[in-house]
């Protein structure tokens, strides 16, 4: 495993993080005991960043997060999330900052978190949603330097809004972001515009998440495709959408080379970037977390490869668009 420093924060991660979304639910059938095994085959890997959140199955996934970082006995950087007060994903335009993040609830919801991990500080408190015109507020800046002074937490991040990258260009300006969570891959490459040019001149870490677009990057998304009961992905691939994912996905496959997959494939592309540091891909089975780590070995896809797929990024939002 390779590893890379999370911007300026001092901590150094694994190029390839455990995305903890799927281990709290929501995906179909929640497996525990599945989940405790990849986590403690992630970490046996050399998996050192773990990525959770309070809304993760209401702390399910940090629970998980926490035995399985006390068993493995060495160091891993944790980060998690505060939901908003409101409970709107994503934020909307013209939501009041008080509505969303007023300064108690970040801490009260730190401390929740702190609980159900188990520790004493968690490495970064990320806001779980974000609007820009929240950037100059007093709120989220007073609950970053409380939670910093007093020790619950080393740094302090966003999530950006899904496929939403430009929405905090303003927060970083601040000086208070230590690190920015978004989506980036093959089919969204926007970030690599504005965002990440700017995060490495300021010095933030970068965790990519949504690297294999919810599976369809994986190649294994077929127009047949059949999702489990509970599995909020037959929303997000529901009426045509199978089907344009897949034939996009076929397009792709001129990267299956020198013994290289598709998901290998997608991870690589993410790590490309120099600006990033992390990359999260879920992972519910020993043998998926087996996978990911082989696009952790600090190679990038050729530049043959990144030049090819410009021509294959597809604008859209499959969380909004209806």
């Amino acid at each position: 495993m390779h590893y890379r420093p999370l911007g300026k924060t001092g901590l150094s991660v694994s190029e390839i993080g455990f995305g903890a979304w799927g281990i709290g639910g929501g995906w179909g059938k929640r497996r525990d005991d599945e989940a405790r095994a990849a986590l403690d085959r992630a970490l046996e890997l050399g998996v050192n960043f773990i990525d959770t959140a309070l809304a993760y199955g209401d702390g399910v996934s940090e629970r998980l997060v926490g035995q399985a970082i006390r068993n493995i006995g060495t160091p891993v950087v944790v980060a998690s999330k505060v939901p908003p007060k409101n409970q709107v994903w994503p934020a909307r335009p013209g939501t009041k900052l008080s509505d969303a993040f007023p300064t108690q609830y970040i801490l009260d919801c730190t401390k929740r978190s702190l609980e159900h991990l188990g520790l004493e500080t968690i490495d970064i408190m990320q806001l779980h949603v974000w609007s820009d015109e929240w950037a100059d507020q007093d709120e989220w800046k007073e609950a970053a330097r409380v939670l910093k002074d007093t020790g619950l937490i080393r740094a302090f991040g966003i999530s950006i809004n899904d496929h939403e990258p430009d929405n905090a260009l303003k927060a970083l300006e601040t000086g208070l972001i230590d690190t920015v969570q978004v989506i980036y891959n093959i089919f969204d490459q926007t970030p690599e515009r504005s965002l990440l040019p700017r995060c490495q001149e300021l010095g933030i870490g970068v965790i990519v998440r949504v690297p294999l677009d919810e599976g369809g990057l994986t190649g294994a998304i077929r127009p047949d495709t059949i999702f489990e009961p509970g599995d909020w992905r037959e929303h997000y691939f529901s009426g045509g959408r199978k089907q344009e994912v897949y034939d996009r996905v076929e397009r792709l496959r001129f990267l299956e080379h020198d013994g290289m997959d598709l998901p290998e494939a997608a991870l690589r592309f993410c790590l490309s970037h120099p600006a990033v540091s992390t990359v999260i891909p879920g992972m519910r089975s020993p043998r998926r977390a087996e996978q990911n780590v082989k696009a952790g070995d600090g190679k990038a896809l050729s530049r043959q490869d990144l030049q090819a797929l410009k021509a294959h990024e597809w604008p859209r939002n499959f969380y909004r668009d209806e």
